[in-house]
């Protein structure tokens, strides 16, 4: 790649001369002789070959060039200092990125309104969202790949801080023949029927969560195709209600009439690496994703005006 032949100081002085009307009043501000301040952007012009400005009355305006060039500059500038605020901030332990691992029954909702709300705090940090399903989180978390954590498992070795229950409903399509029973339905009942499970995504010790009894059962890869499933009628399943309330208001799945175990409210809990001490940036953030796991799911959300 070819070196740039003008500097962010030469785009800076030529920001500084249209901004505030002329040379005189840039160099003023940029504490420079106003000589250095026509060098330097007559110099630009010359390693340009693109006339930059131009001389109306006494006063410097923008050529038709230089006012698409400035506008292009504008933000390379900005770029540039963000860069070097991130290393001021880096130096000053900082992270670059956060790396969060969350299972995929926790709400999206309540992830969203934590995360928009810290991107203005960030200060630069990234966010590494990845998307495990039972012990997958587990295995993320312990073997050093996440930072943060959010389960509803119990994991071995680390503490997590409780957070909000998810409630998980058994439901099928409303022509199904368990609804077709017009009773209250029972294990029996669905021993008899195809149960779609979501496949665990850890790979080490993978395990079944809620009731498996059934002769036929089909296992899918997330949360949503197991909904697409039951939803066009092929078998029941146990499913966040959070995810499927569109298609219970829709009429496409219908909650089973179990005597018992027809609802489970598992609770989720926040872990962190207990090898890596919380830096600034993360403890923002593990902030915010209580606050917004403790607050109404469907509340009234301003998302914060992005930074300057």
């Amino acid at each position: 790649m070819k070196a740039p032949r003008v500097t962010l100081d030469q785009w800076r002085t030529l920001q500084a001369v249209v901004d505030h009307g002329g040379f005189a009043q840039a160099a003023d501000v940029l504490h420079r002789s106003q000589s250095s301040v026509s060098y330097t952007v007559a110099r630009m012009q010359e390693q340009l070959g693109v006339p930059l400005l131009r001389i109306d009355g006494r006063k410097a305006v923008l050529t038709e060039a230089g006012d698409v060039l400035l506008r292009r500059s504008r933000q390379l500038v900005k770029q540039a200092s963000q860069l070097e605020d991130l290393a001021h901030h880096m130096e000053q332990g900082w992270e670059a990125e956060v790396r969060l691992v969350v299972d995929a029954a926790y709400p999206n909702a309540r992830l969203v309104r934590a995360l928009t709300a810290f991107m203005p705090q960030s200060r630069g940090c990234r966010v590494r969202l990845r998307e495990e399903v039972l012990s997958g989180v587990e295995e993320v978390l312990k073997d050093g790949m996440a930072d943060l954590a959010i389960s509803a498992l119990n994991i071995p070795g680390f503490l997590g801080a409780e957070m909000s229950t998810v409630e998980f409903i058994a439901v099928a399509h409303p022509d199904h023949a368990l609804h077709r029973l017009q009773r209250v339905v029972t294990f029996q009942d669905l021993e008899t029927q195809m149960q779609v499970v979501i496949r665990d995504s850890g790979r080490q010790q993978p395990r079944d969560v809620g009731w498996l009894g059934a002769e036929q059962r089909w296992t899918v890869g997330s949360l949503a195709t197991a909904a697409t499933f039951v939803s066009n009628g092929l078998g029941f399943a146990w499913l966040p209600r959070h995810l499927i309330e569109r298609e219970l208001k829709d009429g496409l799945l219908k909650p089973l009439p179990l005597d018992h175990g027809g609802s489970r409210n598992p609770l989720f809990y926040l872990y962190s690496n207990k090898d890596k001490p919380l830096g600034p940036a993360t403890q923002i953030l593990v902030e915010l994703i209580q606050r917004f796991d403790a607050a109404p799911l469907h509340a009234a959300f301003a998302a914060p005006l992005p930074s300057a």
